[in-house]
């Protein structure tokens, strides 16, 4: 920019002729933070994630020019001190004398937390989350889907990348996106690529994650889902099956469900609020109609990508990879992408699989080791059956009965493109 001092000008031209130098663009992150331009320090800072992810410089001062605080450093035995008192007493209700009375054991999840000598907790000190360091996986190694890709880009990265027009536009760095269509077609995949282009953290939850026997603590462990990534903000939270952990509340009547709906809806309802600055939501299921329709107003999951068997580039790059390691020979890819259409990724790995054990009991029998060759993958994709086929039965019935506001409009094109409506 014309209006830049001297050593920021300088920076600029030395990162513009060395894009990878990671520490000379976290010098001019830095000195941009230092100047009050937020925007462009978390600009550059997401593209030294790019070129090294999980570098532990770039993730805490994305986080401070974000507004969030960095993640605190691991303690070590030198810096966690020794106990000089007593645990001080906790308040609320005595679970352990109460247990003593009835003769039950504690319950596990309200047994006392030790404290420590200053009187902090010391579970505040870690999370108790398994939370994924940015990964390597790209939405350039997913392959195909050209259309996913490009509602991603829309939704999360496009406004990353440019921070001035983000902020002419108004586009905040939080957001909520639902994934759905038949299993197996790599909704999982996507959301991780979309963490690594990110250079975010992963957190992927499922409902054993969230539901407990003990009443309200399903409840508290959504909230502790939803502040662990705001503490490692930049960060990708994946709600996987998200019908079973935001069910219609009209069929879980009174039970502990609603109340983990509830909860769930008052997290998401905070996206729209600057705690949630750099907390991205994805949610992937294979049976939308299933989930409660608050989740899906404006603010929360609004925006929805329909995840369809991979077209023909994707299904060349699967069984590619599927077979990178195995010894084939003579294998004409083209001609097995073109017998494997409607084939979900999950089918084309068990295509690959199946091939392997042909040629495997062939050289067993004749006692000569041979190669898995094209006879052996075209068997075994006749013998398949495509998984998505039943999806597309149950789908078929709600794009034309149930199409409400045209939210299922990408469906209903898909499956009148396919000859299936």
């Amino acid at each position: 920019m014309s209006d830049d001092p001297p050593l920021i000008q300088s920076l600029r031209t030395a990162v513009a002729a060395a894009p990878a130098d990671v520490p000379l663009r976290l010098h001019l992150a830095q000195l941009l933070l230092e100047a009050g331009r937020s925007d462009e320090a978390v600009a550059e800072a997401a593209v030294a994630l790019q070129h090294a992810p999980g570098d532990a410089q770039a993730r805490g001062l994305m986080a401070r020019a974000m507004g969030a605080p960095p993640p605190a450093p691991p303690s070590t035995p030198e810096q966690s001190p020794a106990p000089a008192q007593p645990p001080l007493p906790r308040l609320g209700f005595d679970w352990k004398a109460a247990a003593e009375q009835v003769g039950d054991a504690v319950p596990p999840r309200f047994t006392e937390t030790p404290v420590r000598a200053d009187g902090q907790d010391d579970s505040a000190d870690a999370d108790a989350w398994d939370v994924e360091e940015p990964g390597t996986v790209r939405l350039a190694d997913v392959g195909g889907m050209q259309d996913v890709k490009d509602r991603m880009d829309a939704a999360f990265l496009a406004p990353l990348r440019n921070p001035e027009l983000r902020k002419l536009y108004g586009k905040s760095l939080r957001g909520g996106l639902l994934l759905y269509g038949p299993p197996g077609c790599g909704k999982t995949f996507i959301a991780r690529a979309v963490a690594g282009e990110l250079g975010a953290a992963f957190l992927s939850v499922s409902v054993n994650d969230v539901l407990d026997m003990w009443i309200g603590n399903s409840e508290r462990n959504m909230h502790e889902v939803f502040e662990t990534a705001r503490r490692q903000a930049p960060c990708v939270v994946f709600l996987d099956e998200l019908d079973a952990l935001g069910a219609k509340r009209s069929r879980t009547g009174h039970s502990g469900m609603r109340n983990v709906v509830n909860q769930l809806l008052s997290e998401l309802d905070g996206i729209d609020s600057a705690a949630n600055e750099g907390v991205f939501v994805l949610a992937a299921t294979n049976v939308p109609w299933d989930v409660d329709n608050a989740l899906r107003r404006p603010g929360r999951l609004d925006r929805t990508i329909l995840v369809l068997p991979p077209d023909g580039p994707a299904r060349e790059a699967i069984l590619r990879y599927h077979l990178r390691d195995r010894p084939i020979e003579k294998v004409e890819l083209g001609k097995l992408v073109k017998v494997t259409d409607g084939l979900s990724g999950a089918d084309l790995a068990h295509v690959c699989e199946a091939a392997a054990e042909r040629a495997l009991l062939d050289s067993v029998r004749t006692g000569t080791v041979r190669m898995i060759g094209m006879k052996d993958l075209l068997a075994a994709a006749n013998e398949v059956v495509p998984s998505a086929e039943p999806w597309f039965a149950s789908a078929r019935n709600v794009a034309m009965f149930a199409n409400e506001g045209g939210m299922y409009d990408d469906l209903v094109t898909y499956l009148k493109k396919r000859r299936k409506l």
